[in-house]
This record gives C-alpha cells, sequence and structure tokens, in this order.
C-alpha cells in the first residue's frame, strides 16, 4: 500500500499464489479516492500504465504526486490516457522529469486537449510557487512547482494520437480504444492478447449529456477496471437550464453577478451552450455580459469546435459557442474585471476553486451578498468548491482567509459523470460478464455501493483495491 505520502508498502495479493495467471495489476492511484488515476497493468509481457493523472483534493492526497514514482512506472512498455482531465493525465511531465521517454497512446482529440491542460497546468504551477516565495506564504524555504513548462514540452512528444476502433499493437498486446461520452477524446481502453483481455472504463459520460453522445458499446473482457466516482448516486431529474437561469436573473436584479467556477475542458463549454440557448430563448438578458475568463478554457472551445463531429449539438451550436462571450486572455484584463461593478456572468477556471484566475474572481466576490457562486458538477472533498457548497462561512486564498457571504449552489445536473444507474446499464450492455471486476476512481463509499450494486445485480466477482495492491486475476 502507499502511506500518506506516497511510498509503496507491499501487501498480500493472491498474485504471489497463481503461477498460472500472465496478466497482473497494481493499482497506483484512484484504489482509495476520486483522483490520481494510475493503473499498472501486465499482460503477455507487455507493461502498459492505464492513465497517469494527479492527486487532487485533500493535502495527504496531493502529498502523494511529490513521491518518487515507483521504478514499474519507469519500466513500461507504453502509456494509454482515456482521457485529458489532470486526474487522468497531469502527472505525466513528472514521469518525463524523472526519465520516461516511451509512447503515450490516446485519442487525437485527447491528445490536442492534453496539450492545453498541461501547458496550463505547469503554467499554474510555476505561477503559484512564485506567488508563493514572494509572498513568503510556503512553508518550505523556497517552494517548487511540481513541474514546469520545460517538463511538459518534452512530455508533449510523447503523445500519440490512435483513432479510436485502430488497433496498435504493444508488444505481444493489441490496444483498441472506443469512445465513452464524458469529455471531447474519452475513452475506455481495451487491452488483449491471444488468451486473455482487459477492458478499463476510464470515465464514463452521461446517456443525456449535454456535449457528448452516450458511450459506445464496449468490447467483452476477462478483467474489468470500471469508475465509481457517482457510484452511490444518481442524478437529480431537473433540467439545469432553467435553475440556471432563475439564478442568473435574480443576482442581476439584485444588482450582483454569477461566478461559474468550470473545468476549462467540458464544464466551460457546456455552460456557454446552455447561456446561449437560454438568450436565445429570452430567458435571461441578452445583452448580459458574459466573460471566460480562462486562456485554457479559449483554447479549448476552439478544440471542441475543430471536433464537432464528435459532439452531439448541430454544428452550428458548435460555432456559436463563443458568440458574444467576451474572452479574457490576459491577467491585466482579468484584474480589470475583478473590479467591474456591473451585472455579468463569469466562467473561470479551476472547476472546484484549487487554483487559477477564478481564485481572484472568488475574493472579489465572496464577501458580498449580492453575487452568487454556483458550482457546476462534483466537487471533490477536501478542495474549495467542496468546503464552499458544504457551507463554509470562510476560505482559504493565497494564503488569507475571506470571508463568504455571497449565495452559493451547485449544479450537479453539469456532471460529466455517468450515475449508478448508468454505470449498471453500461456494465449490462457488455457482451459477456467478466471474470473479474475491480472498482476504482471513486470516494470509500461509492466505490463500495457500486460493488454491491455489481455484486447482487450482476452477480459478478468485483472487489475495491487497495491502494498500491497487486493482484493477478
Amino acid at each position: 500500500m502507499m502511506d500518506p505520502c506516497g511510498a509503496l508498502r507491499s501487501v498480500h495479493s493472491d498474485a504471489s499464489f497463481n503461477p498460472l495467471n500472465t496478466m497482473q495489476l497494481q493499482f497506483f492511484g484512484a484504489a482509495d479516492c476520486v483522483t490520481g488515476s494510475r493503473h499498472h497493468v501486465q499482460i503477455g509481457g507487455s507493461r502498459v500504465l492505464l492513465d497517469c493523472g494527479l492527486f487532487q483534493g485533500y493535502k495527504v492526497l496531493r502529498e502523494r504526486n511529490w513521491a518518487p514514482p515507483p521504478p514499474a512506472l519507469l519500466d513500461l512498455d507504453a502509456i494509454v490516457l482515456s482521457h485529458a482531465h489532470l486526474d487522468h493525465s497531469g502527472w505525466l511531465p513528472v514521469l518525463v522529469r524523472h526519465g520516461w521517454r516511451g509512447p503515450v497512446y490516446a485519442s487525437p482529440a485527447t491528445c490536442d486537449l492534453a496539450e492545453v491542460l498541461l501547458r496550463d497546468s505547469a503554467h499554474l504551477q510555476e505561477e503559484d510557487a512564485r506567488r508563493a516565495n514572494r509572498c513568503g506564504y510556503s512553508r518550505h524555504q523556497k517552494a517548487l512547482p511540481l513541474y514546469t513548462k520545460a517538463d511538459v514540452q518534452r512530455t508533449l512528444t510523447l503523445l500519440k494520437p490512435l483513432p479510436t476502433g485502430r488497433a496498435q499493437r504493444i508488444g505481444a498486446a493489441t490496444l483498441m480504444l472506443s469512445p465513452v461520452g464524458h469529455l471531447l477524446g474519452a475513452c475506455a481502453v481495451h487491452l488483449a492478447t491471444g488468451n486473455e483481455s482487459l477492458l478499463f472504463s476510464g470515465d464514463l459520460g452521461r446517456s443525456n449529456d449535454l456535449l457528448m453522445p452516450p458511450p459506445a458499446p464496449a468490447p467483452a473482457a476477462d478483467v474489468l477496471i470500471v469508475e465509481s466516482t457517482y457510484g452511490n448516486r444518481r442524478h437529480p431529474a431537473e433540467d439545469v437550464a432553467p435553475r440556471l437561469a432563475g439564478i442568473v436573473r435574480d443576482t442581476i436584479a439584485r444588482g450582483g453577478s454569477v461566478l461559474l467556477p468550470a473545468f476549462a475542458v467540458g464544464r466551460a463549454q457546456a455552460l456557454l451552450l446552455v447561456l446561449q440557448r437560454l438568450k436565445a430563448a429570452g430567458q435571461i438578458p441578452p445583452d448580459l455580459p458574459v466573460f471566460l475568463d480562462s486562456p485554457m478554457a479559449i483554447a479549448a472551445t476552439a478544440l471542441y469546435r475543430r471536433h464537432a463531429r464528435a459532439l452531439r449539438i448541430p454544428a452550428r451550436e458548435a460555432k456559436a459557442l463563443m458568440d458574444g462571450v467576451r474572452a479574457v486572455e490576459t491577467a491585466q484584463q482579468s484584474i480589470r474585471l475583478t473590479r467591474m461593478r456591473y451585472p455579468s456572468v463569469i466562467i473561470s477556471a479551476s472547476g472546484m476553486a484549487t487554483g487559477g484566475r477564478v481564485l481572484h474572481h472568488l475574493k472579489a466576490m465572496a464577501p458580498d451578498p449580492r453575487h452568487h457562486l454556483v458550482f457546476a458538477g462534483f466537487q471533490v472533498a477536501g478542495s474549495r468548491g467542496a468546503h464552499l457548497v458544504a457551507g463554509a462561512r470562510e476560505v482559504k486564498v493565497h494564503g488569507a482567509y475571506v470571508p463568504v457571504r455571497a449565495q452559493v449552489s451547485q449544479l450537479e445536473g453539469f456532471s460529466g459523470h455517468a450515475d449508478a444507474d448508468e454505470i449498471l446499464a453500461w456494465l449490462g450492455a457488455l457482451p459477456q460478464a467478466p471474470q473479474q471486476t475491480y472498482v476504482v476512481h471513486g470516494e470509500p463509499e461509492a466505490a463500495d455501493t457500486l460493488r454491491l450494486r455489481i455484486q447482487d445485480q450482476l452477480r459478478w466477482q468485483v472487489r475495491v483495491p487497495q491502494q498500491g495492491e497487486l493482484v493477478a486475476p
């Protein structure tokens, strides 16, 4: 297992008692939490890492990002990314910094989005380190970024676009990707040899997502690794559009503005789509200023328009996402925006208020009861977003506590994750039952609840692995 700082400890496993099995799995992340997706697979002699994500949320989890990579994660034949979100791709530059130079396979859209996300991640980390050193609120003698823009540049040269449905050999194994909605480019991963196979769900999308088609049917596999982010929940039946319209109307009526912390990739584009539709329907003022204050979100929106064929919306709507929206490119423009006194809607990253420009807007708007902070989607435990949604009356930003007098709401209907029923439906559509299923990428309660449903409803062999556990299914 891993201790809180990420050091690996040995655990008992059936791997040592079943020499006939050739497949081995080791769970280096997302086994006891909903973040840090890293799953090591040995199949047919090939060694593959499924995802290479950052741990996010509680400090005890974030500290794992700083632990040196275990030797197994530097002795690989390939890395495969299910999608570009940082909790699935954001640790790649750390491996590169420690010497990894092998291929990283992902769908073409994931490769494009990963470039945007990783460059922004390095920029934010360098900026946060500089700010901490300048303002003196780092506990260390000198704050350092986890990785730099130069590390990211080296990482990007390793990305190998793999279209969905096309086979790629990795030693004796064959890799194929199949779309799962959730995010532009997101895919399930299928690895197979002549004797055994494995399917990794990545993050599953919803059947009625605003932007993405529902998950495509996946091939059968002997071993399944499935996510459980919403493994203990069902999405509310409410239509988020009317609720957001009501929030906007009420807020601007009292002279306030709406701040929408949003993931720059996926969530920001969904919010833009809904706001455009609300304006077109006259449910919010058509001349209400809407600002997109995130260079990464601006770049990602351009990619969504470029890959419009992968979306479920008409091409004209994809093309119109930025119509009338004011793109805030520079830091100076963002600072000026925090001083604006006119009602508006501001979309800014990050979606859980863990970093980025949204923190400056949070500091400026949270103390004012006229404003409304609206979190669209899941908030990881320990994040500022989770604290605010839970009713925190102050939050720490840039080393100082900020009072929270603004109204705070959460719109779970914007989530890009399949809920428990949708996960079960996807599993039930597999051509045959796997011999063994592992439930990952969920908080403990969510993962165990999904485990029980799979066991009771599908009658499959299923378990929740431990962090760092080695198994031979």
